[in-house]
């Protein structure tokens, strides 16, 4: 039997103990480009313990709900930016860290536009796109070492709206 996680919008409150949402909130920070450009500056708090910051492009099939949570993971030495290249939501999975393990998980849908950046550490869902298959560009740590824990849980958890 499995244990039950509802799936609530993305809000910046919300999601804050697990990273940063990027979005394009509030008036730009400034205007670039001639006055035809707002630019939403230094969205996100990217932090990496060595090594540099990468872009990669992440193509991931789609998932349907209800969604079997089976495992969390985490990167220790680097946080990770997940930035959708459509316009198209995905579901985001996070885990507080309870004694190095995960705790109970949280899921967020977010809205057409909404990236996210997992803390550096955080228990996370792996990328999981609901509407067609998902491309995003994800920055994050390149470097020497292993830079990923999974944890699998003992009972899936099913993810519903």
């Amino acid at each position: 039997m499995s244990h039950r996680v509802v799936i609530a919008p993305l809000t910046a409150e919300a999601f804050a103990p697990f990273g940063d949402v990027i979005d394009c909130a509030g008036d730009p920070d400034k205007l670039i480009n001639q006055g035809q450009c707002g630019r939403y500056h230094d969205r996100a708090a990217l932090d990496f313990s060595d090594g540099r910051a990468g872009v990669s492009l992440f193509n991931a099939n789609p998932r349907s709900l209800p969604y079997q949570l089976e495992m969390v993971e985490r990167h220790p030495e680097g946080s990770q930016a997940f930035i959708p290249m459509t316009h198209q939501s995905f579901l985001v999975i996070v885990a507080p860290d309870i004694a190095g393990q995960p705790g109970v998980p949280l899921a967020f849908c977010t809205a057409p536009g909404q990236a996210v950046n997992y803390h550096r550490g955080t228990w996370h869902g792996v990328l999981t796109p609901l509407q067609g298959s998902g491309l995003f560009a994800v920055v994050d740590r390149i470097g020497a070492g292993s830079n990923l824990e999974e944890h699998w849980f003992d009972t899936p958890y099913e993810v519903v709206p």
